[in-house]
């Protein structure tokens, strides 16, 4: 049974304030965003998005009164579900593009869903395993926990969530006491991958890299696996190269350069960039922005939600969002180093690193400063699986700090 300690807190307080105003900016973009839009199903989208606000805020509530003990015991069970869901959409799919189950009233998105299914299972794993931080089998169990699901979304294909469960392995097995210089060797073969692309940077990158393991001295087996892993992963660069769709080869060849396409793949970030640009300090005003309301912005309801409120909002308003995102960072970070239940304490950082992560790549994109992958912002993309999942997490959040006392 929930018990929770004392009166709500300061701090459960301000996570649901600042989920609160930020879903409700959400909505005043969306509604601006699309307000123009030459069909009446467009102009309702804020609509539909006020709805699954009450749905996420009556979920939010649901997750704070569930005994996270609960989350413990049937995590495997939902992971498997989620798996099974994922392969299911492939099969419905006949091994083509498809993401989404059409429940008629609501087409759910099983790839949100993996994402807290995946923060579970490796919570209840990491809890119960008494195997050293650094332990070789420990890695390749929560390697092998997090590839199932990601590799069936990256089959749909979906890059752009599938990059979100690397924020969730990195940030959880650092949290679990694996050292720094351990993090660093395990995010190498990202790296060499795309080193790879030359010759003459991959073999300077392997240098490196053999160096490093000189001076950690990390041991003959995990020094041996590091340098395997490195040398596949640059090997099979093109092959990774020709298996991705030709719309993920342009995001990557015009966020090296957008200017190779301005008419094209290289339209969305230039446009973007105009619209933050153009809203300077101040901003143009809400629904003033030329920019959004002539839709020259596109996927400006979801995708390129920020592009809007630097546009119509400015400096100002884009720091307001991102200072309520900063609150539920650190006060996640709080609540997770005090919590005693190791699971709810890994729960508690694992969602943060998917909004984190999402917030970055979200944010970057607008600013051109990553390229496009189609991620959303928490709590103010349009999508109804985005913004439940988001109140989840924020739900977590919340009864990991009214019950942090408990083992």
């Amino acid at each position: 049974m929930l018990t929770l300690r004392g009166n709500i807190s300061r701090i459960s307080l301000a996570f649901f304030v600042c989920g609160l105003l930020l879903t409700v900016i959400g909505i005043l973009l969306i509604h601006s965003a699309m307000y123009a839009a030459p069909t009446q199903y467009e102009q309702d989208y804020y609509k539909r998005q006020m709805i699954w606000m009450m749905l996420g805020l009556a979920l939010f509530i649901a997750v704070v009164f569930i005994p996270i003990r609960v989350c413990d015991i049937f995590a495997y069970v939902f992971y498997a579900l989620i798996v099974a869901l994922l392969i299911g959409l492939l099969i419905k799919s006949g091994g083509r593009s498809g993401r989404w189950y059409n429940l008629g009233f609501f087409n759910l998105q099983v790839s949100e869903l993996a994402k807290i299914a995946v923060i579970f299972v490796l919570a209840r794993y990491l809890s119960y395993s008494r195997r050293p931080p650094n332990s070789v089998v420990k890695f390749g169990a929560v390697l092998f926990l997090v590839l199932v699901p990601m590799l069936l979304i990256l089959r749909q294909p979906d890059l752009g969530t599938s990059l979100v469960f690397l924020a969730i392995i990195v940030v959880i097995l650092f949290w679990s006491g694996l050292p720094g210089t351990y993090m660093l060797l395990l995010i190498s073969p990202v790296v060499s991958l795309i080193a790879s692309s030359n010759w003459i940077s991959w073999i300077l990158f392997l240098l490196l890299l053999l160096i490093l393991l000189k001076l950690i001295k990390p041991g003959a087996l995990f020094s041996t696996l590091t340098v395997s892993v490195n040398l596949l992963s640059g090997m099979i660069m093109p092959f990774v190269w020709n298996r991705l769709q030709d719309y993920q080869k342009s995001r990557i060849l015009v966020f090296l350069d957008p200017g190779r396409d301005p008419l094209g793949a290289g339209y969305q970030i230039i446009q973007s960039k105009v619209a933050v640009g153009s809203g300077g300090i101040w901003g143009k005003g809400y629904l003033a922005g030329t920019q959004t309301n002539l839709a020259f912005i596109p996927e400006r309801h979801t995708d390129f939600i920020f592009s809007v409120l630097g546009e119509e909002l400015g400096f100002w308003g884009g720091f307001l969002v991102l200072i309520l995102f900063l609150i539920i960072i650190l006060l996640g970070i709080h609540v997770a180093f005090k919590c005693r239940n190791q699971f709810s304490s890994y729960v508690a950082v694992g969602g943060l690193a998917v909004l984190t992560f999402q917030v970055v790549v979200n944010v970057g994109m607008a600013l051109g400063l990553m390229p496009v992958t189609g991620l959303p912002l928490p709590f103010l993309s349009y999508g109804g699986s985005s913004l439940l999942v988001s109140w989840v997490i924020l739900g977590l959040l919340v009864n990991a700090e009214l019950n942090w006392q408990e083992y």
